[in-house]
């Protein structure tokens, strides 16, 4: 296992849109697996493959509060049930110290394929439920930035052009 090195925003590879996983075989395993490191090293509740220049429809997350419950979704799916959306606040490990408030559907149902290729459904609301729509967004080329007024989103990308400057003049 390993630490996959995390694209930052406005990287343009984090607009890519991942292609279905056909097979689930030892790559991929391996790819969840190091996912599941990175995720858990950069202190964050979930990430997409898109995040560590995998084009692939893979996401891992885990939303407990000791990071024992790690969740595998390839190729997922959701449908929201019922058409109440609510606020929350939203951070992402490709925007580094920015959060914004998102509505997302308070209940979703999720359809994906587990580490070892196998077909689950389950439902989720709240903060799961967020999570799965920030990361399968990810999925489709879309950040939570993108969700917000111009002027907001502006700011952000004057941010973390600031951010990078910063860091390959260190």
């Amino acid at each position: 296992m390993a630490i996959r090195p995390i694209l930052e925003y406005p990287d343009e590879r984090l607009r890519t849109k991942a292609v279905p996983v056909e097979h689930v075989d030892a790559e991929v395993q391996q790819l969840v697996d190091d996912m599941i490191d990175t995720m858990y090293d950069a202190r964050g509740i979930g990430l997409a493959a898109t995040q560590v220049d995998v084009h692939r429809r893979v996401v891992v997350m885990d939303v407990s509060d000791d990071n024992s419950a790690p969740l595998v979704l390839i190729n997922p799916r959701y449908t929201p049930l019922g058409d109440v959306k609510e606020p929350l606040s939203e951070g992402c490990l490709s925007i580094p110290e920015y959060y914004a408030e998102v509505p997302r559907y308070l209940k979703v149902t999720l359809n994906a394929l587990d580490r070892n290729g196998e077909p689950y459904e389950l439902e989720a609301e709240g903060l799961l439920a967020h999570c799965i729509q920030h990361e399968l967004d990810h999925l489709e080329g879309v950040l939570f930035v993108d969700y917000l007024s111009p002027l907001k989103r502006n700011r952000v990308l004057k941010k973390m052009q600031k951010r990078h400057k910063l860091a390959q003049d260190a």
